[in-house]
């Protein structure tokens, strides 16, 4: 049985309080033996969102082969948390996030990831990579630069595939985890096989990035592409052009298509990654669980590809449970649903309390 954490977005505005009604708790041991709780109801410890509209002054650090722009906030001594966008996403999906956990008193650091916003690369000479575990030794780089031994890591899409597999390679700088869509690490020997139709077919724009057409579409019509997929992946989110605006901003970026068509041709197998990175790559094929205490949330709505909740139950050995975030929303879930998103920062933090 996974929690079922009921959420209404259309009230996300109003002046009410949101109740969170905590349903059954999965909690996994080391052993994986699991364990349930009785049911019980509980109110969110957080209050209705700031909807902000900016995560004020972005700050540029030197990290590994990166001048990382990010966004911070709250005490300097509070508990780091770090938040990773997706794509065709940028750090603004968690705009109404990060007061509610600077208000709980964490120190929350949002950056670009590479080929978004003021991310740049500090060599032209570095390759233009986006495999999987480079994007996560920028983020292993990003906190050596700020001085962070460990923290509180939580995403959707590239983020929350960024910060699984920061929890597999490198547990030991994650406190605690929380993905959006489960476990999204990147298996190559998998990746090969093909999946049923339906499946495939929601893949198309991967596809579409395989070919050299797809690629100068893609350059040519950045926001017109992103737009379609924020639609398609979150249907019921009613989103204004200022808040799309903001973010498609970030996809400007120089080193943005490179890293996007690396990416996805890379996950196909129709772009080699880089050697010296083989070996983390390999690891992942080999880890079999993530450890740290986790939380893991879907979308009722979500409309982009990803996993049922069950396949990836047993990927946790850790302290764990599941949340089914109800009310029409979509795959953007920090920015759809902040609450609820923070909510689970805050709980999968006190797994380890």
């Amino acid at each position: 049985m996974s929690e079922q954490l009921k959420y209404d977005r259309r009230r996300f505005l109003s002046t009410a309080a949101i109740t969170l009604a905590a349903g059954p708790l999965v909690m996994l041991s080391g052993s994986a033996s699991a364990k349930t709780t009785d049911n019980k109801s509980a109110k969110t410890i957080l209050g209705k969102s700031s909807t902000n509209n900016s995560l004020g002054q972005i700050k540029q650090i030197n990290a590994g082969a990166l001048n990382v722009g990010y966004a911070e906030a709250g005490p300097a001594n509070g508990t780091p948390v770090i938040l990773l966008h997706g794509w065709p996403y940028d750090i603004h999906s968690f705009t109404d996030v990060v007061p509610l956990l600077t208000a709980k008193g964490y120190r929350v650091i949002v950056p670009h990831l590479r080929g978004h916003g003021t991310t740049q690369f500090l060599s032209k000479e570095t390759v233009r990579n986006g495999q999987q575990s480079v994007v996560a030794l920028d983020i292993i780089a990003l906190m050596d630069a700020l001085k962070i031994q460990k923290a509180v890591l939580a995403g959707f899409d590239w983020g929350a595939r960024t910060a699984c597999v920061i929890a597999a390679l490198w547990p030991e700088r994650c406190k605690a985890l929380v993905s959006v869509s489960g476990y999204l690490v990147t298996n190559l020997n998998d990746a090969q096989k093909p999946l049923p139709p339906k499946a495939e077919f929601n893949w198309w724009y991967q596809y579409y990035f395989a070919t050299e057409r797809g690629r100068e579409g893609y350059d040519k019509n950045r926001h017109e592409f992103a737009k379609l997929i924020w639609e398609l992946a979150s249907p019921k989110w009613n989103f204004d052009a200022a808040t799309f605006d903001r973010s498609a901003a970030s996809l400007d970026n120089p080193d943005h298509v490179d890293i996007v068509i690396h990416n996805y041709r890379w996950r196909l197998g129709l772009a080699a990654g880089e050697a010296k990175y083989d070996e983390l790559e390999k690891r992942l094929t080999q880890i079999t669980v993530i450890t740290v205490p986790a939380i893991t949330l879907e979308g009722d709505a979500n409309g982009a590809p990803h996993p049922n909740p069950e396949q990836y139950r047993n990927r946790f050995s850790g302290k764990y449970t599941h949340r089914n975030i109800t009310g029409g929303v979509g795959h953007n879930l920090p920015q759809e649903a902040p609450e609820a998103f923070a909510q689970a920062v805050i709980d999968a933090d006190n797994f380890t309390k």
